[in-house]
This record gives C-alpha cells, structure tokens and sequence, in this order.
C-alpha cells in the first residue's frame, strides 16, 4: 500500500499511499488514506547504477473463467548477474499499484542482497499499471473493462508467471522462490504465500497493511499514528495542526482570505469559494500523511524531494504558543507545506492537485478500494490533530457507485485471505516501522514460530526495503539482516525437499 495511498470521490479526502503503503478525492475517510492520491512527474535514482532486461509474458485475462480467453503482455524486469545456476534462488517482487520500474529502483534491499544470496531478481508489474494494460487503452474505459482488476487475479499472473520462468529458464526448475513486497506489494507477497505455498517458500511483506480491514484494527489507529509522529518531532505541533483547520475556515469566510490564501500558499490556482478551502483543506491534509510515511532518516525523493527527517523541519515552522493569530499560524502551516512542495525551491507555485508521484496509478487504486480493497479510516479531531470524520461504509459505498456502477464487498478480504485466522500458514515475515501509520493494520507482533513481526521503532514506510545508507537507525539495519537469515533458513529447508515426483495421468 500503497507508498502512502488516497482514492476519489466527494469533498474531503484523497486516498494516502503504502504503500505503501497509498489518492484521489473522496467523501468519507476511507479512500481519503488509501496509499497514494495526487499525483506528479517525480524523476528518481536507484543509488547504485542497476542493470536488467525488460521482458513480456502473455498472460491470461482472466484466470478463473473460461469465456473471456484473450491474454495481454505482462511486463517484468529480471536481473540475472548474482545468479548462482542451477537452482539458484529467485527473489520476486509482487508489484504495487503503478509502474513497476519505480518499485524496482526504490527497492535497493533486494539489490544489495542478491550477490550473498546467488538470486535472480525479479519485479512482475501488476496487472492494470504501467504497462500491463489488459485491454490496451481501453483498460479503464468502464468498469466492465476493469472487471479483472482484482488481487486474486493478480496473484494468479504472478503464479503463472513464476511457473513459466521455472519450466523454461535452464537451471531455474528447482530454484526456491521467496516473494517481497511493500505497502500494498507486501499485502500481496504475504497473501501470495497464503495462497500458492507450492510456488514461493517465504515472503517478506513490509508495511503490509493486511488488517486495514472492516472489523479488524480500529479505524482511528492510522490516524493517531501521524498525529503522534508530529507530537514527537517538535513543540506544539500536532496542536497548531489541530488548530489549523478553523483557521482556514475563519480567513477563508472572505474574499480577501481567499486571495491571501492563495498568495501565502503559492497557488497555481488561487481559492475562489468555500469549496476551493475544503480542497485546501484536504490537500493539506494528504500532505501531512504523506509526511509520516516518508519521514526518512535522509534525504529522499521517495514521494516529493524531502530532508532528513522531514517531519521535524515541518514542525520548526510550527512551534507556536496558543496566543497566535490566524494569519501567523497559516503562515507558519504555509512554509511547512512548501517543506514538503518546495524542499528543492524550484517550484514557482503549488498545485493542490497532487501530492505524489505519477508512477502510482490513481484511478486502479480507486477501482480496487471501491471493490475488494475496503480499508475503514476515521478521525475524531481529539486523539488526532484532523478534522472529526466518521468512518460511514454507505456513503463510501454511493460514491463508488456513482463512480464506477460498483460496490464494494466491505468482508471480501477477510473472507478470501483469512482475516486474523492465518496461524496455519508459515514462513512470512510481516516487518513494519514506528513511524508509519500503515503500521496501524499491519502484523505487529509473533503469530507463530514462522509467522513473524519484525518492528522498526525508527522506521517509516517500508525502509527496510529501500537501499542502506549511513543514516540508517541501527534498528533498520539489524531487520534487514534478520531478514536476510530468515531467506536464507527457507532456501536451505527448500534445498532438503526431494523434486516433486512426476506423475503420468492416462
């Protein structure tokens, strides 16, 4: 999920990312801070130069009926060089929602590992992004084209695709598989164990936000995590967060508060109306969620361009007493939010149109949270610095439909992946750090001797998987090492299973 993840619909929100860990505009909370929402052109770096092949897979469109027999080509990225054949294992990324070579270059811990462990390295892109587009430029045209957009039918191409590499690659038929993945790419590398033990020995799902489900973690922990994040990095922070919505309300009320907004902000589009100060509103808000998830102990440009630890340069723009004025705790809000816009100072103005890269893939992350991807938010405005909004499925429900002429199926997960039922799988490392609010529906604690948790006190989204820096808390590096030992346990347990035996069936 993710990098944060929002999705659309009405006036407050814009799903988060997750995720991420993470779009969009929508009424109630619950698409607000799904993984990631507004988006933009982002270059990036992988930190080392990286080498891999580009290749295409004719999958199935639909791998559970027998009507629909058209394919499309998957893409995947596979770098061989650390390869130890035969039987050299295969580390395979399970894509998030976008284009898969962001994920591959954001994700340095499999690069750094793939030498001591002898792995081939694969990045499968997920159906509906990037390239993987199962009707071509047709692919969102309605909801019927979107129909198989859906995790079952993305694990299901990962299965086949694994097995395809497997029967065809010379040295590869007896090389263990173990799936990584995260935010929303570690829900599917935990679930992709669950569900095909057969193919992938293990998986590590960081941030992997697999109880962010109806009924299953309180729909206000996400928030109180951000909050506290804020609360921890600088005085009063949280609290002039907090104070800040009837702020905007107050100077919005006029039309010469809306012109010294739109000035004191930077607006590429200045406010017009009451409704111009809700988005407002709600970009701001974004962008603080955002900033939990990427608070990062270096420099990074994960989302936008950002410091070392960005949170607490927000917050030096916040420390205010209570006696301040309107207009000087906006300004201050004002100069944390161009913290997060304008790190770089090139950017003229600020367009509240978007808060994440364009590598994620919006209106797919819509689709999905408005089918099987039904993660409950809300905030109470007391135990978090938001403005109160209760979780309200009907309404999320109607927005949905009047987007897609669909509705989601609020039990689904629970009811397809197990829920918090799942002690009878095995070999899946559930990491997530302190810092990231998606943490709040993650595994956070041993189910079983297999079933692990591995916490990141110091950790945003998903750091384990990004490339190691001298920055670094000691408590990402001792993970990722675990980590590693965990791989290298199943490789070994998968190297003593004799070859399945090969049965002719008359």
């Amino acid at each position: 999920m993710i990098a944060g993840d929002r999705t659309p619909v009405s006036d407050r929100a814009a799903a988060t990312c997750i995720l991420a860990l993470c779009f969009v505009c929508l009424h109630v909370t619950a698409l607000k801070s799904q993984l990631f929402t507004r988006q933009a052109e982002l270059t990036y770096s992988a930190e080392p130069p990286i080498s891999y092949k580009t290749l295409y897979f004719d999958q199935k469109i639909d791998h559970f009926g027998f009507l629909e027999d058209g394919t499309f080509k998957q893409r995947y990225l596979v770098a061989d060089k650390h390869w130890k054949k035969p039987g050299g294992p295969i580390l395979f990324y399970t894509g998030n929602e976008g284009d898969i070579t962001w994920f591959c270059n954001n994700t340095g811990f499999m690069w750094e590992n793939a030498e001591e462990l002898g792995a081939m390295l694969v990045f499968a892109e997920h159906r509906y992004y990037g390239e993987s587009l199962p009707f071509g430029q047709d692919s969102y045209s309605d909801s019927r084209h979107l129909n198989y957009l859906t995790t079952e039918q993305a694990l299901a191409d990962f299965a086949v695709l694994i097995q395809n590499l497997k029967s065809t690659l010379p040295g590869a038929q007896q090389s263990p598989v173990i799936a990584l993945g995260g935010s929303y790419g570690g829900m599917l590398a935990a679930w992709f164990r669950m569900k095909y033990p057969h193919i992938v020995v293990g998986a590590l799902a960081s941030s992997a936000p697999i109880w962010q489900f109806p009924g299953m973690v309180p729909c206000e922990d996400f928030n109180k995590i951000v909050t506290q994040d804020f609360a921890k990095s600088g005085y009063n922070c949280d609290t002039n967060i907090r104070k800040s919505w009837k702020a905007i309300n107050n100077v919005s009320a006029s039309e010469s508060g809306l012109q010294w907004l739109s000035e004191e902000f930077s607006l590429c589009t200045p406010l017009k109306n009451k409704n111009d100060a809700i988005s407002l509103k709600n970009w701001l808000e974004e962008t603080w969620v955002n900033l939990a998830m990427v608070d990062y102990p270096y420099e990074a440009n994960f989302l936008e361009p950002l410091p070392r630890w960005p949170i607490q340069v927000v917050c030096k723009h916040l420390s205010f007493d209570s006696s301040v004025s309107d207009y000087q705790l906006l300004h201050g809000i004002s100069q944390a939010a161009k913290v997060y816009y304008n790190y770089t100072g090139s950017s003229s103005c600020l367009n509240t149109s978007r808060t994440a890269t364009s590598s994620l893939g919006a209106l797919g992350w819509t689709y999905q949270a408005c089918t099987e991807m039904v993660m409950p938010m809300c905030t109470d405005g007391v135990q978090d610095m938001f403005e109160p909004e209760e979780w309200n499925f009907q309404a999320f429900s109607d927005e949905c439909h009047a987007w897609f002429g669909v509705r989601p199926r609020a039990d689904w997960a629970g009811t397809v992946f197990g829920g918090k039922e799942i002690a009878s799988h095995s070999n899946i490392i559930f990491s997530n750090g302190g810092l990231d609010p998606w943490a709040a529906g993650g595994v956070t604690y041993n189910i079983t001797d297999s079933l692990v948790s591995i916490m990141i006190p110091d950790g945003a989204h998903h750091l384990d998987l990004r490339y190691s820096n001298d920055l670094d808390p000691p408590s990402v590096r001792a993970a990722r090492l675990l980590e590693v030992k965990y791989f290298k346990d199943w490789i070994k347990q998968a190297g003593k299973k004799p070859p399945a035996l090969q049965k002719n069936v008359a």
